[in-house]
This record gives structure tokens, sequence and C-alpha cells, in this order.
């Protein structure tokens, strides 16, 4: 919660930094006005740590070029024709915008860009009102047109015009109503809330990719739970992954104190603690909360009632890895990102088998080649997953993984399983076998590998005898 006096003391350290002060200074001297707005007042406020500094102008994009040369160590201008300039100023990396007063057509999200000639008209153009403050320098005078601070001071999302127009200039700014609702923690105004709702189908005039930067974004929280039942709750996350609400229609057949939403939820959550708890010094891991968060998503699609009033998934792990590959394609995600949870989703039931009874090495050693690069993160995934208000379950399980990770380590350090490969590599097959490249030679490294898995490490001489006599027995 947000406490004025030390707030302004903040503020008061950030006008005094010393890449603040060199900017204020030279447009100052050259007789233009400059301010910090947005995001790095809001959390100088909030006491959060802030990140590049965003300035606003009277001064145009040409004059803002002219002002910053002599101080700084590098400029860019490529967003120049919005009217921001960028630059490195003692060693940290800035954005300077002149004051713009834009209007859209309503149709796509590209503004007509025109600039404005006041900071206040510039300020009220902005997407909530906890960024639509500006911190005036070397003056220190706060600028605060629609009521910013008290938002900040109740914890409260609100647009600074009407949000059917705000949303209606912007609609990506939903979106960003529930990324900032998990980033910082506060409630959206039931006014803003119900303009989400209410615009929810004017997301399709915006680019997939930008979609995408918002969910990585949401993720990336400390708490995105916060934000996903925004998108539900609004109908928003529909627009773009519809297997997530989807998922309030299905109950769990092993957590029937929960449906299936809120059981992703619950395990979005526990990945994350988990996340911090085994990598504390790792940036978030959006992949691994992707994959917690669609983990469930085939379980609609193969849905049956059993007799007795049971009900099954089966296959929901295959049929989930497909769909979660098609709209994140649809999203335009990376293909590793894709790779990654589509496989993770894939493989996430794999381990209950284990905790039926315990596996051979050869299983072990599968477990962990099926899971290739992903698997620490199919480690946080899988015990995620567990969400039984059964206790003594709940024990017996993570009891389970407990096991399974000391024999993956002991046979890591026995035979290096983290680079499972077979003994004799194509040229000793091709020479062992007397047979060209070829399909041949792919089937005879599939055998080695399933003797590798099988039994360890037998040392060359035995591999390569083990492969003669598979062919003779195959020819």
């Amino acid at each position: 919660m947000l406490n004025m006096a030390e707030g302004v003391a903040r503020l008061g350290a950030l006008a005094e930094s010393p890449v603040v002060d060199t900017l204020a200074r030279a447009f100052a001297d050259a007789g233009f006005d400059l301010a910090i707005v947005g995001g790095p007042v809001r959390d100088a406020l909030l006491g959060r740590r802030t990140n590049d500094l965003d300035f606003t102008t009277d001064a145009r994009p040409d004059d803002i070029l002219r002002v910053v040369k002599p101080v700084s160590s590098t400029q860019w201008d490529i967003g120049r024709a919005f009217g921001t300039i960028g630059a490195r100023v003692r060693g940290e990396q800035v954005e300077i915008t002149t004051y713009r007063a834009d209007s859209y057509d309503g149709v796509t999200r590209k503004p007509t860009v025109e600039f404005g000639d006041t900071l206040e008209g510039d300020l009220v153009r902005r997407d909530f009102t906890v960024n639509a403050m500006a911190l005036r320098v070397p003056g220190r005078t706060l600028v605060d047109p629609t009521g910013g601070v008290e938002d900040l001071v109740h914890g409260v999302l609100r647009t600074p015009a009407d949000p059917q127009v705000s949303f209606g200039d912007d609609p990506l700014r939903m979106l960003r109503a529930a990324r900032f609702s998990s980033q910082l923690g506060f409630s959206v105004d039931p006014a803003t809330e119900a303009a989400m709702a209410e615009l929810r189908q004017t997301l399709s005039i915006v680019s997939p990719e930008r979609i995408q930067g918002e969910l990585v974004k949401l993720l990336a929280t400390d708490d995105p739970v916060r934000g996903v039942r925004l998108l539900v709750e609004t109908g928003l996350m529909a627009e773009f992954l519809p297997e997530i609400p989807a998922l309030k229609l299905e109950v769990d057949e092993h957590h029937h104190h929960k449906d299936v939403y809120e059981h992703s939820l619950t395990v979005l959550r526990q990945a994350i603690e988990l996340e911090r708890t085994r990598n504390p010094d790792a940036a978030p891991d959006v992949p691994l909360r992707l994959a917690s968060l669609l983990h469930d998503i085939g379980k609609p699609a193969t849905r049956r009632l059993e007799p007795g009033g049971g009900v099954t998934f089966y296959h929901h792990d295959l049929k989930g890895a497909r769909l979660a590959r098609k709209r994140l394609q649809e999203l335009r995600f990376d293909s590793d990102t894709i790779a990654t949870v589509s496989r993770l989703i894939e493989l996430h039931l794999r381990f209950f088998g284990y905790s039926e009874g315990a596996w051979t090495d050869s299983a072990v050693r599968r477990y962990v080649r099926d899971a290739g690069p992903e698997l620490e993160r199919l480690h946080i995934l899988t015990r995620a997953d567990v969400t039984t208000r059964n206790v003594r379950k709940a024990r017996g399980l993570a009891a389970a993984y407990d096991d399974i990770e000391r024999r993956i380590g002991e046979l890591a350090e026995q035979e290096e399983l983290d680079a499972i490969r077979p003994e004799l590599d194509g040229n000793r097959i091709q020479q062992a076998l007397g047979i060209p490249p070829g399909r041949e030679v792919g089937e005879a490294y599939r055998f080695l590998l399933d003797l590798r898995l099988d039994e360890g490490i037998v040392g060359e001489d035995e591999a390569e005898r083990r492969l003669r006599a598979w062919w003779d027995e195959r020819v």
C-alpha cells in the first residue's frame, strides 16, 4: 500500500539521480520542458524497482535529438515517427517522447500520430490513471490530472477517460489491465471491468504478436493467476485461448473438490513456487508457466462418462499437446517455446505410473531420454500437478518423486545419463555391418539405443557383438 511520505521521498531521489539531473538540465538550458512519465513515477511511489526511464517533453523529435546528443553516448531514432528518441545517458537507456494527442479510427490499433502542446493533454490519453502521472524536472512537480495517486492508494486500475472510449481506441489495453492487475496486485474498477467484458470481441483487431506479448508479460508476473481470472471472467481469454475457460465445465477425476479450471490455476501457482525454490536466481520461466496453465486443456475433448458415475479423460495428455501446439502457433510463439510446452504437456502424466510401482532402471532411462532438455521443467510440472487435499496421498506422491529424482541422479553419475546415446555411432554401425548410409543405419541405431536404455553401458565390443547378432537374425 502506498505511503505518501515515503513515496514523495523516493520521487525526490529519482529526480536527483545522475541521468535525470543530466537530462533535466540539458532540456531546461535549451528552453524545453521535461518530465519523467508513466511507470517510473508509479513504481517510485510504490517503492518498486524502476527500470528504463521514460520522459516526455514539448520538444519535437529533431529538437530532442539535438539536445541529447551532447549528453549521451548513443542515440537511436527508430521511433521518430511516433515522436520517440532513445539514448544512453550515463550508462542508462532512456526514451524521450514528444507530447502526444493521438486519435484512433476504431478499426485498427494504429493511431493517427499528432503531437500535443501540454503535458496534461498527453497524460489523459494514457491507458490507466496510475500510469498517467508525471514528475516535472528539474522542478520536481508531480502532475496527476486523472487521480492516479488516489488510485494507487486504493490499489485500483481505472482508465483516465471513459473505458468504452479508452478500450475502443486500443483494445490491447484490456489485456494490459490483466497484466497490471497481476503485476501490482490491484483490483480493476467495476466500470473498467464491465467495459472489458462488453468490448472483448474488439480484440480481433489486435495482432497475434501483440496478444502473445501481453500474455508473456502476464505469465512473468509474481501472481499471474489474478490476471488469468480477470481475462476468463471478462470473456477476453475466450477470444485467444478458449481452452482455458472451457476447463470450467469439467470435473477432475483425481481432485473431486476442484474443477479442472481451478486445478490448473493451482498447478500454475505451485509451479511458480517450485520454480523459485529450485532456481531462485533464474528469470521467470514462461514456457513452464504456459505448460502448467495448459497441461489439462485436452480434457474437455476426451471426457467420457463411465458406468457408476465415473469420469475419465484418457489420452488427454496427447490431445492437450496437439491443442497447445496449434494455439501457440496461432499466437506466433517461437518454435522453441511451442516445442517445450507441447512436450511437457505430452509427458506430464508419465510419472504417475512410477508412483504405482517402482520402475526398472530401463524405465527411468527412458523417462530421462523422453524428457531430454526439459527434464527439470518436467520435475516441476509433475510435482505441481499434485493438488489433492488428501494429505496421505500427497505425501506418497511427493516421496515417489523424491525417489525417482534420486535414482535419476544416481544413474546420471554412473552412466552420464544426460547424454544417452548408443555406444556405436553411425560410422561404426556402417563399418560393423558393411552397409552404406541409409534407412538400415537408422534402424540399427535404434536397436543400439534400446539396448543402451534397457541395460545401460555394455561396452563397445559387446554392443558390436549384439548388433551383429541382431543383424544376422534380421536378414
